[in-house]
């Protein structure tokens, strides 16, 4: 009879324990030392989770954000992409390669008079400070102007001091991203501190720029932020047909430099006579079309210039569209030509 007493009160407890959430053995959050209500520990991860009613309603939004952010195709009404990092930047803008003084602050600004909204600087250019003068003295809310500049290998062995000169010279608050000029020794190292700048509120988003297939393959394993960009050297006589589509499967955008073939290849380029052809099928300028090639190709076009006709010329890439035809006829041109060292 007392085995029968003592099986039956077992029994009830184990169904009291059961229905109060805790099973017969279990320590509570107390006993296992936690101490902090409403965290509970992941059995199978050992991670900490939350412990909110709409916890799995905030992962899946967090998990849909995530997706949203990883498509890098371009609207083409707000004329912007939304980065992996979650900002949005402009699609076309204006490079400021070799742009100086007040011939880049007269530049750049002519841009923005132009609704340009994105600008591409760095350190080798020696022009931040002209950047930074535009863009404070334009009028026009920091918020809606996208920065981007870049630390160069020389400043990859102290990359802490060189993001507070970039800081210093463009005076502008933040820097919208930041990228790492070309691979060199100690690009990890550099690349490491501009994640820890983005934590602190410095820059918003970081990417490289003449970084292929075989430097991606082995650089992402060593960083914890995936690239927002890549920047290469792309036109129609060096088009990365291969390294384009492979950066997009990371949900990476690709921004284009020399989208005109760089100065002393422009002329050639422009006077090919396949996008001669194409432009004047559209009433536009072969600048245009290539610019417009680009685009639709999924990639951001910088070109450079310090005629005001020109920087207003390369803004005019929205009322008209390339056929598949005419797309196909430019990707033949092909020559796997660079014109950079890079």
């Amino acid at each position: 009879m007392k085995e029968l007493f003592n099986f039956i009160l077992s029994f009830l407890v184990a169904a009291i324990l059961s229905a109060c959430g805790q099973h017969p053995g279990q320590k509570t959050q107390a006993e296992n030392g936690q101490g902090k209500p409403g965290i509970l520990e992941d059995i199978k991860t050992g991670e900490q989770t939350e412990n909110h009613p709409d916890n799995e309603e905030e992962e899946k939004g967090q998990e849909d954000g995530n997706k949203v952010a990883g498509d890098i195709s371009f609207n083409f009404e707000s004329k912007t992409v939304l980065l992996n990092s979650g900002y949005e930047m402009p699609i076309y803008g204006i490079g400021t390669y070799s742009l100086t003084g007040e011939t880049c602050v007269e530049s750049v600004t002519s841009a923005l008079d132009n609704g340009v909204r994105l600008i591409d600087t760095a350190y080798m250019y020696h022009n931040e400070e002209s950047v930074g003068e535009a863009v404070r003295n334009s009028g026009i809310p920091r918020e809606e102007i996208f920065v981007i500049t870049k630390l160069y290998p020389n400043q990859f062995s102290n990359p802490e001091a060189a993001i507070e000169e970039a800081l210093e010279k463009l005076d502008i608050g933040y820097i919208d991203m930041m990228l790492l000029h070309h691979p060199g020794e100690g690009d990890v190292k550099a690349y490491l501190a501009i994640e820890k700048a983005i934590e602190d509120g410095k820059i918003r988003s970081v990417g490289l720029s003449n970084w292929y297939v075989e430097e991606l393959e082995e650089f992402l394993p060593q960083i914890n932020i995936t690239p927002a960009l890549i920047q290469n050297e792309i036109h129609p006589y060096y088009q990365e047909n291969d390294v384009i589509p492979y950066i997009h499967n990371l949900g990476i955008a690709v921004q284009g430099w020399y989208p005109l073939g760089g100065r002393g290849y422009t002329a050639e380029l422009l006077g090919n006579e396949v996008i001669l052809q194409i432009a004047a099928a559209h009433g536009k300028s072969s600048a245009q079309v290539i610019l417009r090639w680009n685009l639709q190709k999924g990639v951001v076009v910088i070109p450079g210039s310090s005629n005001p006709d020109h920087i207003r010329e390369n803004t005019e890439l929205f009322d008209f569209e390339l056929t598949e035809e005419e797309m196909a006829r430019i990707n033949a041109l092909d020559r796997n030509e660079k014109h950079d060292w890079y």
